[in-house]
């Protein structure tokens, strides 16, 4: 199993003064997600978490929606000419009868941001996939999520002192999982902010949680398209970030009726779409 990080040693220049030290680094290695024995996707990722991983990375393929659509997951033994196991190729296998849609490496699945598809195309592959629609009444017998933008605005920090790995490389995404009322369910680290929130994803299919109706995903940094898609797969209702989304993400969230709240710090935000799940108070009010 490959470390989290890793130690490099660095020349340290402070104020013209030269040394030389050890640097802890976050740890990137590829990992390599089969589909019933078939090669499906390889991801840049921080080891840790694996099966998570490509669990969450099947939800917001369309592939799996509930913990009985997966049958296990492994590590692929023998991943090397030599024989030898990298711990960086996971195969994952559906229960019997679980349909797979029509994903290949040639299509490169229509979650990045660079794919070449364009936004209407786009679109329509998460409306046309989506198991769940965002449906946080459950279908009116309970009331809309409702949040008020001050319990918004104190997660960052929360997710911030939550944040392990970070505080020894200062280089991973996070991803977090609050209640509607702010309790903290879950956080996971990576180097790239769309495996971290695989990885959550992934955890709560696994415990039989999905979908994710009553919950707010805080991602670090921006908010693209892609993490839009995965919010929207997993029946999130709120989205935020602290940082700005994409005009894709935007068009996603106004389609499927997810809140994207982007530049989230201290008191301040924008809401981008799905006001009706904030309480706000006009300037007007406030005077």
């Amino acid at each position: 199993m490959g470390r989290v990080t890793e130690r490099r040693k660095v020349i340290r220049i402070r104020d013209g003064a030269v040394s030389t030290r050890p640097d802890t680094l976050v740890a990137e290695e590829p990992l390599e997600i089969r589909l019933n024995g078939k090669p499906l996707a390889i991801t840049m990722r921080t080891p840790g978490d694996d099966f998570a991983l490509a669990a969450g990375f099947l939800v917001s393929e369309g592939v799996l929606a509930e913990q009985g659509d997966l049958q296990n997951i492994v590590y692929c033994a023998g991943a090397t000419v030599d024989g030898s196991n990298t711990y960086n190729v996971v195969d994952v296998r559906t229960a019997p009868g679980v349909v797979i849609p029509d994903i290949t490496l040639e299509r490169n699945v229509y979650t990045t941001s660079s794919c070449g598809l364009c936004g209407k195309a786009s679109l329509d592959a998460v409306r046309t996939t989506a198991r769940w629609p965002i449906d946080d009444t459950h279908g009116g017998h309970t009331p809309p999520v409702r949040l008020d933008p001050d319990l918004l605005a104190g997660l960052p920090d929360r997710l911030r002192a939550a944040q392990q790995v970070f505080d020894r490389t200062g280089g991973l995404h996070a991803a977090a999982l609050f209640t509607e009322d702010g309790e903290l369910l879950d956080i996971r680290e990576d180097v790239g902010r769309h495996n971290a929130v695989d990885k959550l994803v992934g955890r709560t299919l696994q415990n039989g949680d999905l979908p994710l109706s009553r919950t707010v995903l805080l991602v670090s940094g921006r908010a693209s398209f892609e993490l839009a898609q995965k919010a929207v797969m997993a029946g999130i209702p709120v989205l935020a970030a602290v940082s700005a989304p994409s005009s894709l993400a935007v068009d996603l969230a106004a389609e499927t009726g997810l809140t994207l709240v982007g530049f989230l710090r201290g008191s301040s935000m924008n809401v981008y779409a799905g006001e009706h799940r904030l309480a706000l108070r006009s300037a007007a009010a406030q005077a």
